[in-house]
């Protein structure tokens, strides 16, 4: 299976660094994961400049990366390149749409990864495959030479086996970058519907920390996804239509559904964007009360690769995505990192910060590692 869609020999001596095939290498053509892209795709004429930090770090690029095509959905299969092997358990989804990247460095062909994440696609398949990811804040990392999804929400941000290695590729996107020296103590804790083991789970992993928890009644995660859904929508079909109807038979049959489906699903974009500021005050009003917030990442395990069908599709990608998507509508950055569940597969802890607070979520998370590892 298709961790890598090219595979490089990079030169230096820094950490090996893994690129999501939607960030342009110098000298590579960027596919998004897509047949139809590859076919019209001209060697990229310069590195993205994201790439900036690690080239002058000496980073090894060791390949791009595997991804659900377009970076459109968060299951993380691919037909035209193989679908990046699980390494929790194969009969499973890697999670998308950045699966070859947490394919990568789950499996230690690479020290760190960079994906993308505009609805969880940094989170999700760090869920789904036992690793750690950071989704940083809208607009803190350059975008230009990064293949657009829905540019309100599209991100760039690292992905490593642990904490540390997320800070190390923080220090690449963001040369200087270092982890606060003192971790936040008080985490609002957002109740979910989640699956009770891992709810469960996120609970103990606070505890163990020694975090001071508050429980928070904030009952708007809900319309936060609303209003994400009908403005990524609305820009997915701006970025990707013209590419689906030029080559229909280059584009998997999941992304043309999601492309045909697009127009009802934005057509409230124009008011969902009206909503947003208002929304997202009351989110950042949670910060007056406490430092991080703390909730599951996803509300299950992952899913079995068999149980994806064309009917189960679209709402098995609204269930994965419930719990990430209005933090991307916010812009504001989130980890995921796996903490121990009493089920055959750990669970994964979102913690959510205030926009910039990257330095104090890695602190944080790095307090729940130590305490749960």
């Amino acid at each position: 299976m298709a961790t890598f869609i090219t595979r490089l020999d990079g030169a230096g001596s820094g950490p090996r660094l893994a690129v999501k095939d939607l960030i342009d290498v110098k000298g590579v053509p960027t596919t998004a994961g897509s047949r139809a892209v590859e076919r019209r795709a001209l060697p990229a004429a310069a590195d993205a400049p994201c790439l900036a930090g690690a080239v002058a770090a000496g980073a090894r690029i060791v390949g791009k990366t595997n991804l659900h095509e377009l970076a459109m959905l968060p299951i993380g299969t691919n037909p035209w390149f193989g679908t990046p092997r699980n390494p929790l358990d194969p009969a499973l989804i890697p999670g998308g749409s950045s699966s070859g990247s947490a394919v990568a460095v789950a499996d230690d062909e690479a020290d760190i990864a960079l994906g993308s994440d505009t609805g969880g696609s940094v989170r999700i398949p760090a869920a789904c495959c036992g690793i750690t990811g950071l989704k940083t804040t809208h607009g803190r990392v350059s975008l230009d030479g990064v293949w657009p999804l829905a540019p309100s929400f599209d991100t760039v941000g690292p992905m490593a086996r642990d904490v540390a290695g997320v800070a190390a590729g923080m220090r690449l996107l963001e040369p200087g970058f270092q982890a606060a020296a003192a971790a936040p103590r008080t985490v609002g804790r957002l109740r979910t519907g989640g699956h009770p083991a891992i709810e469960a789970a996120v609970d103990r992993a606070l505890a163990a920390a020694g975090l001071e928890v508050v429980e928070l009644d904030w009952a708007a995660v809900a319309a936060g996804a609303d209003l994400w859904t009908a403005i990524y929508f609305d820009e997915l079909w701006a970025a990707d239509h013209e590419i689906v109807a030029a080559d229909r038979d280059g584009v998997g049959d999941d992304i043309a559904g999601m492309v045909e489906m697009a127009p009802a699903f934005a057509a409230g974009a124009g008011d969902a964007r009206q909503q947003l500021a208002t929304w997202r005050q009351s989110l950042l009003a949670l910060f007056d009360r406490v430092e991080l917030l703390a909730l599951p990442t996803m509300p299950v395990f992952p899913p079995r690769l068999e149980d994806i069908t064309p009917d189960s599709l679209v709402p098995l990608a609204i269930e994965l995505t419930s719990y990430v998507t209005p933090f991307s509508a916010a812009g504001v950055p989130c980890t995921a990192q796996p903490v121990p569940a009493e089920a055959a597969l750990p669970a994964s802890l979102q913690l959510v910060g205030p926009p910039s607070s990257e330095a104090a979520l890695l602190a944080a998370a790095e307090l729940v590692e130590s305490a749960t590892h």
